[in-house]
């Protein structure tokens, strides 16, 4: 390229860098303030006609998280120990005004098939409208109150079982064992927010998206699209009530045991996020497992969340946390009693201290019986940037 050219355009390009708050009314529907880091934002400036029209921003941020745990459950091969749990970077921003865009990779664990660094989110979404969005690629399935939240926000070191099991980041049907999904899969949805109240919050959202039902970074296999949607009211500011519906079908793509199952649920939930948070859901699922044709095809999960800011900073959190893999059995049921202290130094440090009782009953009734009350210590710490 000619010198002079390539100065000509560095300088139309020249970004001004600046440290961005999150632009959460514009991106998430779910307005959570922890939804997404802070991050780094670089505005394109220029004069040419197309510059201006454009009117590009990219912003770039991450987080890291270390853990270490330890358990004295009996019959295990480890009693826990280090862990990286999560190592992400992230790039989004806007243009044209009304086209949002966002890619975000995870580059920790070891490299192989659906495992190791990979793409989590790609996508672009439409937001010329606030009663009617448009997004395509690949993002959360909008299952659930909890599922689409950021790690950071959850407060307890982990999601619950229900969001683990039945919204898809660790599939009860399979799906998990396969392909690492996260709780995301490809495809497109609307969704929009309607009545706005005096204070300044919608009191109607909506959702509804066609997904391809295999997960991340894998293609439909089974001429078969699932159907996910959520419908939800908030009678005041930060307080959302409403219930979500999946119609779908997961095929086992190294077909083990079962060639593809339903994957049938609802859910009806409700949850505050201000300086308290109130959390809680119920899910039901119809559906089998791939890798065992004797699993029961019906489950279901619910749990409750409780978090108390009590000092600068610091903010305690309780769960009640349940799940049956066998709908039509109690002695399936897994019972964790949770306690987790979160300490934000700042904006870019977070401190857990998380506690979990077990009770397993499906480990107690077992063909061999495990050890089925335990007690489980983490210590996570986040650097986000």
């Amino acid at each position: 390229m000619n010198k002079h050219l390539m100065a000509a355009t560095l300088l139309a390009l020249t970004p001004l860098c600046s440290l961005a708050e999150n632009e959460i009314s514009d991106n998430n529907p779910y307005n959570n303030p922890d939804y997404e880091t802070v991050g780094y934002t670089l505005r394109a400036k220029g004069n040419s006609k197309l510059m201006q029209q454009m009117q590009p921003t990219i912003k770039f941020g991450g987080y890291i998280m270390g853990k270490y745990s330890i358990s004295d459950r009996s019959g295990q091969n480890t009693n826990g120990g280090f862990d990286l749990r999560f190592i992400r970077l992230y790039a989004d921003g806007h243009v044209y005004k009304d086209f949002y865009y966002k890619l975000q990779m995870e580059v920790n664990g070891a490299p192989g098939e659906n495992k190791g660094p990979r793409v989590l989110d790609a996508f672009i979404e439409w937001q010329k409208f606030k009663f009617f969005r448009v997004k395509l690629g690949q993002f959360k399935r909008s299952f659930g109150f909890e599922n689409p939240m950021s790690p950071l926000a959850i407060g307890m070191g982990s999601y619950s079982q229900a969001t683990m099991k039945l919204a898809s980041i660790n599939d009860r049907n399979g799906e998990g064992g396969y392909n690492k999904s996260s709780g995301r899969d490809l495809g497109v949805q609307v969704q929009g927010d309607f009545i706005t109240a005096p204070d300044g919050h919608n009191w109607l959202h909506y959702q509804l998206g066609v997904f391809n039902g295999q997960g991340i970074n894998h293609a439909d296999k089974d001429h078969h699209k699932d159907l996910i949607g959520g419908l939800w009211f908030s009678p005041i500011k930060d307080l959302c009530i409403g219930g979500f519906g999946w119609n779908g079908k997961y095929t086992n793509e190294k077909y083990a045991s079962l060639k593809s199952v339903k994957r049938v649920r609802w859910g009806a939930g409700l949850k505050y996020e201000s300086d308290w948070t109130v959390r809680g859901e119920y899910m039901s699922s119809v559906g089998g497992v791939v890798t065992k044709a004797t699993e029961p095809d019906r489950s279901d999960a619910w749990y409750a969340t409780l978090g108390v800011p009590v000092a600068k900073g610091l903010k305690i959190y309780g769960r009640y946390d349940c799940y049956r893999n066998d709908k039509h059995s109690w002695k399936s049921l897994r019972t964790d009693y949770g306690l987790s202290g979160n300490y934000t130094l700042g904006k870019n440090l977070i401190f857990q201290l998380n506690y979990t009782f077990t009770d397993d009953r499906s480990a107690r009734h077992a063909t061999n019986p495990k050890d089925s009350h335990y007690n489980t210590f983490d210590v996570q710490v986040t650097a986000r940037f």
